[in-house]
């Protein structure tokens, strides 16, 4: 990954993602100060919604960039967006700035990560991908470590605009760092895969798509039968525009990047509602700190990175057969939660099961991304990218809504446990459909760029005709 003039492409990936992960996990940490200064507590998850909206309109739009003109134009445009988003924010005196600012971050880091999957789908050969995937999740695990102490510690000892400000020198660094590669990239083109989903739709689908993301997260926030008139009309508008934004056949689980996609939503769905309301099962039901319960997250993040790295290494295994262990490790995970839930065993456990589960992930998405960078031809990597982080942030919405509602309804135990019981019925399902994700293994072609190129082969050795990704 460091040689052949890897390297500088190599460490400004890992700078980029290592900025976008400590903005991620610094300004949940700062907030309260930041909304005490320009807000009030009724706008307090506005900054929140303001940037996961304009991520998944850009994630769109950046996919399709990508896919039409190669990674260079939407990275430099995401780095620059994700940048002055940072200083406007930093900078900012009232609400109205602020969620300016928000905007633009979000702008920037859904168009900057798919790009990053098509610069990685294009600058590194197949056997390299677990490896460089396996690095990019180490990148997060230090911001989730560091990042809210060390946003803490800034807040309290100089200002919370600080928090954005301090973070703009690694974007400007990473770009400086794949500037080479992005020159050698500027004038190839990734090669156009014909018709793709949503494609007369797209500038409609992908903001209905962003607004619908953002208030059916706005109703998860604020569990209660009050806002499920808002959860109703967000799932009206998300249905219809999702479909037009993921390949042909996701929400039937077809065979293939359809498959692909999918599982990426119920793995990450599952995962991070379950991480949502662990903090709250252990503070109210067991007593625990909130430090106490953080505690198990960190445990989680350590086990993510420690599977991505072991993973990484073995660019050999085949990737559906990691993401079906990684579902069977969730359901584990969350099947030891549920006891701990209701008081018949020690909350200790939680430990444990957030290393399953931390190890589960650091196997099941590095899995998805390489399986669909490899059901992907060369013009196809963005979009099919692109519609697997929607349904990844579409799942989680969904199910920590629901987990909201539950607790509402039921009171916190009986709620938590029924939430609990769907999340094994969601990874059950996953692991019903990861065997549909198997990859085709690719005949090498003379370019050696394309995942999805030429003819492929079953994995019993029978050949097949290459068909598009989104059939």
């Amino acid at each position: 990954m460091f040689r052949d003039g890897r390297g500088a492409t190599t460490t400004g990936i890992l700078l980029v993602i290592t900025a976008v992960a400590f903005e991620g996990m610094g300004v949940g940490t700062a907030m309260p100060d930041i909304m005490a200064d320009v807000g009030t507590l009724e706008t307090y998850a506005w900054p929140f919604v303001a940037f996961l909206a304009s991520s998944v309109l850009a994630t769109v739009l950046g996919g399709r960039w990508a896919d039409e003109r190669g990674p260079a134009g939407p990275l430099v445009a995401g780095v620059a967006a994700f940048a002055i988003g940072l200083i406007a924010a930093g900078t900012a005196t009232a609400l109205p700035q602020l969620l300016v600012g928000r905007a633009l971050q979000g702008l920037g880091a859904g168009a900057l990560t798919v790009a990053v999957f098509v610069l990685v789908a294009l600058a590194y050969p197949v056997q390299l991908r677990p490896a460089v995937f396996g690095w990019t999740a180490t990148a997060w695990v230090l911001p989730s470590l560091l990042g809210p102490p060390a946003a803490a510690y800034v807040t309290e000892t100089w200002s919370w605009h600080w928090v954005f400000l301090g973070i703009v020198p690694f974007a400007a660094i990473a770009l400086v760092m794949m500037s080479r590669a992005l020159r050698r990239l500027g004038s190839t083109r990734p090669e156009r895969a014909g018709v793709r989903p949503g494609g007369r739709w797209l500038l409609l689908a992908a903001p209905l798509a962003a607004i619908g993301v953002a208030a059916l997260s706005w109703a998860g926030e604020r569990p209660g039968l009050t806002v499920l008139p808002v959860a109703v009309v967000a799932l009206a508008v998300l249905i219809p525009s999702v479909r037009q934004l993921v390949p042909t056949g996701t929400l039937l689980a077809r065979r293939g990047v359809a498959s692909t996609v999918l599982s990426r939503g119920f793995l990450a769905g599952s995962f991070f509602a379950m991480n949502s309301f662990l903090p709250l099962m252990l503070n109210r039901l067991h007593g625990w700190t909130l430090t106490e319960a953080g505690a198990v997250l960190i445990v989680g993040s350590l086990g993510w990175s420690a599977a991505s790295t072991w993973q990484g290494g073995r660019p050999d295994l085949r990737r559906d057969s990691l993401l079906r262990a990684a579902f069977g490790l969730i359901a584990v995970a969350i099947a030891i939660v549920i006891p701990v839930t209701l008081g018949l065993v020690p909350a200790w456990l939680t430990f444990a099961a957030q290393a399953i589960a931390g190890f589960g992930m650091g196997l099941g998405m590095p899995a998805v991304s390489l399986l669909v960078m490899g059901h992907s031809a060369r013009g196809e990597v963005g979009f099919n990218t692109a519609a697997a982080q929607i349904l990844d942030g579409l799942g989680t919405a969904l199910l920590i809504g629901i987990g909201g509602a539950l607790t509402a309804m039921l009171g916190l135990r009986s709620g938590l446990v029924s939430l609990f019981l769907a999340l094994v019925a969601t990874v059950l399902v996953g692991t019903l459909v990861a065997p549909r994700t198997g990859l085709f293994e690719p005949v090498p072609d003379a370019g050696g760029a394309g995942a999805g190129a030429g003819a492929r082969a079953n994995s019993d050795g029978a050949a097949s005709p290459d068909a598009p990704a989104s059939s």
